[in-house]
């Protein structure tokens, strides 16, 4: 049972997956993808410059919006950005269009449509606190 991993199973030695050697790494590999994900942590602050701050930080909403709890407009002509008391850069993309969806169980395919609101507001604001502070925001 020269090359078996585990006890016999039905008769036979039990000797692993076929396929696990094509996908083991060489030490070569591990090192270097364990260096990429060192450095990827040691850069994470430049990707993201400013992390979320305590509540009192955080920016006043505008007053109304769409529906209750959501505190933006919809629709060309509107206040852009959902931060009360703002000053800043406000970029707006609304996307529209279709999609399929298919029925994993009986493999239907459905046309779905697809709706998406996305905003960014990078700029100085007066926070819950009554402070002014400066921040990027993201509005999915």
């Amino acid at each position: 049972m020269g090359n078996s991993i585990g006890p016999p199973v039905g008769g036979h030695p039990y000797v692993g997956h076929d396929h696990f050697w094509a996908r083991a790494m060489s030490r070569r590999q591990f090192l270097g993808t364990t260096a990429g994900a060192a450095a990827a942590m040691a850069t994470t602050p430049l990707w993201f410059p400013t992390l979320a701050e305590a509540a009192g930080s955080d920016p006043t909403p505008i007053p109304g919006g769409f529906a209750p709890g959501f505190h933006a407009f919809l629709g060309p002509g509107v206040e852009p950005s959902s931060i009360f008391n703002y000053r800043g850069v406000t970029g707006v993309a609304t996307v529209q269009g279709t999609g399929t969806g298919t029925n994993t169980s009986t493999g239907q395919k459905t046309a779905l449509l697809f709706d998406s609101d996305n905003r960014f507001m990078q700029g100085q604001y007066i926070g819950m606190d009554g402070r002014r502070h400066e921040g990027t925001f993201g509005f999915v």
